[in-house]
């Protein structure tokens, strides 16, 4: 693993930390042309096409933000554990996730695979569909077992 590979997952992290409308203009020192981006709402395979799904979530969402938790490194691919919030319609959302990375000689992510879920973290809040989704958790989730002092 090089050090130069490693550094260039830091400034990956540190360029997804500062995101914004205006640093979105460098994605083509982020992203190779054809790159995968895959997340649960969308697949798409070029560059383009990415820099407009970042657009739509600054269009669309509040004060979008995303802070880089863990790395986990092993040139030419990388883990991060990331929160994102932002606000929807007065609300505040904080979700949890991560991205697997793949990255050309190049330094450019060419694999952009996004994992959260989105039940949890997103549709449980909205009314009705989230009480039918806590219940269909609940249902299919393991029981807790209670201990000799009969607590959890």
């Amino acid at each position: 693993m090089t050090q130069e590979g490693i550094q260039r997952f830091d400034d990956i992290a540190d360029w997804f930390e500062n995101l914004s409308p205006q640093t979105l203009a460098q994605i083509d020192g982020i992203y190779a042309e054809n790159a995968t981006f895959i997340d649960p709402f969308n697949a798409v395979h070029d560059r383009v096409s990415i820099q407009d799904i970042y657009s739509h979530m600054f269009n669309t969402l509040e004060q979008p933000t995303f802070k880089i938790t863990r790395k986990i490194v092993s040139v030419p691919q990388g883990c991060m554990v990331w929160r994102f919030t932002f606000k929807l319609k007065k609300r505040v959302f904080d979700i949890e996730g991560s991205t697997i990375f793949e990255i050309n000689e190049q330094g450019l992510i060419t694999l952009h695979r996004d994992y959260w879920d989105t039940s949890r973290e997103l549709y449980e809040h909205v009314p009705i569909l989230g009480y039918l989704l806590k219940q269909l958790r609940l249902a299919l989730s393991t029981p807790k077992k209670k201990t000799a002092k009969g607590g959890l």
